[in-house]
């Protein structure tokens, strides 16, 4: 599986080294797309006084496989003269994060990887990157593209969906990063139906079984039956009816503030769901992550590949200062690897 860099100046690097450290089993047929200075500035970073780990350069991901224990493996890409300081936008590690995710994507899309779980990229780097990888707003649209043209297909031909996991709920969004005003106006019957089938599919194959998928409203207290809005009336229980007619285990739509709650499974208890659809991305990330950033995890649906993410960003703040936390790596490294087994 590849691990892709992340920006260089945030803690992508820094989690991804502790990983290897700390965790060798988790991380055993793993390896870096990225950098190899920074790599080597990252594990004497977390080495804390100890010999760091070794950081080998591979030219195939197969010598990933071969490499002795408590070796970290990096594809080397790009050309970075040097690691950029950390904490600090750089159009070069923009630049090169995109060339992570793009060769990792390809790779995975012509069958050489299992799968692939990226470390943060910083959007605005990445907008100082230039063409073409400015015109993506994130990861999910820049996979979306890789494999889209891969299929040869145009991206509408090619929907996807963001997931945000963890062991206590999941959340599946309408639309992703856009303004709050593009977000409401693509609660459309299309796009709301088009997310309750890719979750349908997507988590079936997870979970073996039809998954139960509750349907967030977009209004608060859903609308109150067209108090507060009608885009309830009009187009997301059309949705929700036009699923259940297609053989889907769909409930809602229910108020956003509570459905949450009734989704989350607690210790032995399962949630009345295994999935919240949510209408746009604040509506859907806050409640996971609200739970914890340490075991949240990013899933592209939708997609001819498998790619996960931890649930956080860069953290410019806390970049360099050995603080950063690689649990939710390490949950995305463990989906990553469940979802490409077929379990």
């Amino acid at each position: 599986m590849a691990i892709t860099l992340g920006d260089a100046a945030g803690i992508g690097p820094e989690i991804i080294a502790k990983a290897f450290q700390n965790a060798p089993d988790s991380t055993r047929g793993c390896f870096v797309v990225g950098d190899l200075a920074t790599l080597r500035r990252a594990t004497r970073l977390v080495s804390a006084g100890r010999i760091p780990l070794a950081v080998a350069r591979i030219e195939t991901p197969a010598e990933a496989l071969d490499l002795p224990p408590r070796c970290l493996p990096v594809l080397q890409l790009g050309s970075l003269t040097e690691p950029p300081a950390f904490g600090r936008l750089s159009a070069a590690a923009g630049t090169l994060a995109a060339q992570a995710v793009v060769w990792a994507a390809q790779a995975a899309l012509r069958g050489d990887i299992a799968a692939l779980v990226t470390a943060p990229l910083h959007k605005e780097a990445l907008a100082l990157a230039g063409e073409p990888h400015s015109g993506f707003p994130g990861h999910t649209e820049m996979l979306q593209a890789q494999a889209a043209a891969h299929a040869g297909k145009s991206l509408a031909e090619m929907p996807v969906r963001m997931m945000l996991a963890n062991d206590e709920l999941r959340v599946v969004l309408v639309s992703i990063h856009i303004a709050l005003r593009a977000a409401i106006e693509a609660v459309t019957f299309t796009n709301v139906l088009q997310t309750l089938l890719i979750t349908h599919q997507s988590l079936n194959a997870i979970l073996g079984r039809t998954p139960r998928i509750a349907v967030a409203g977009l209004n608060p207290h859903a609308g109150e039956g067209g108090l507060f809005g009608r885009e309830e009336l009009d187009v997301i229980a059309p949705a929700i009816a036009q699923a259940r007619a297609q053989g889907l285990h769909v409930s809602g739509p229910f108020a956003p503030d509570t459905v949450f709650m009734r989704a989350r499974a607690k210790g032995d208890r399962s949630g009345d769901f295994d999935a919240v659809v949510a209408m746009y991305h604040d509506q859907g990330l806050i409640p996971v992550k609200y739970l914890g950033l340490e075991q949240g995890v990013n899933v592209t649906l939708g997609l001819p590949l498998v790619r996960t993410s931890p649930d956080h960003g860069t953290a410019f703040d806390i970049a360099g200062s050995g603080q950063a936390d690689a649990a939710s790596l390490l949950a995305a490294i463990r989906m990553a690897r469940q979802l490409s087994n077929g379990s």
